[in-house]
């Protein structure tokens, strides 16, 4: 399955916030599709298998993964020793696109893919164009030394860099690099979710 690029504002209106997937806010307030006026004064609910698939689909339209990529993710935190959705997150943040979007490189998940793509963006000294690139602890990112790239992310900054950096990452302006200091905490994790129902969707396949 590809990755969605639809209607940014129609996912959001269903799944609710998404800082990855877009900073774009609807003037809509009702949940897509022919019933949504009608969901807020009905008792409709959804089923437990909804819930869980609802929570599933944060992470894949926030982190911009394909289907199979997510499920790869959750079999990687099953194989590693700890609570298996903290390691989930802590995988998709430590991929490079993320950690870019969290130092305030772009302002969507999806504009931070871009730039890796582009080969904005190197890691310990090198481009690295791979936005699935995994970092690791000790890791620097930083931006390619042209004027065009570093232009770039300035503005980027200037625009987006609204939050507090997470306390995993330790970034200096004055050389637009970043360090990996450990894995994220539990609380860094912008999107709001529940990632055990996450894991609970796939270990029913």
């Amino acid at each position: 399955m590809s990755r969605y690029r639809g209607p940014k504002l129609k996912i959001s209106r269903r799944l609710g916030i998404l800082p990855g997937l877009t900073t774009k806010k609807s003037n809509k307030i009702n949940r897509p599709g022919k019933d949504g006026n009608a969901n807020g004064d009905t008792n409709k609910k959804l089923t437990e298998y909804g819930i869980r698939l609802e929570e599933k689909q944060k992470l894949k339209f926030n982190y911009g993964l394909t289907e199979g990529q997510l499920y790869r993710y959750v079999k990687e935190a099953r194989r590693r020793k700890g609570v298996t959705g903290l390691i989930l997150l802590q995988l998709l943040e430590m991929r490079l696109d993320t950690i870019c979007f969290s130092l305030g490189f772009a302002k969507t998940i999806a504009q931070a893919r871009q730039l890796v793509n582009h080969g904005h963006i190197t890691v310990n000294k090198k481009v690295v164009s791979i936005p699935s690139f995994q970092c690791r602890l000790n890791d620097i990112i930083g931006v390619k030394n042209n004027a065009n790239s570093k232009n770039l992310v300035e503005t980027n900054i200037k625009n987006n860099q609204e939050n507090n950096i997470p306390a995993h990452l330790k970034f200096d302006s004055s050389k637009l690099e970043a360090s990996v200091l450990d894995y994220c905490d539990r609380n860094d994790v912008v999107l709001q979710l529940d990632e055990l129902l996450v894991i609970e969707h796939y270990s029913r396949r």
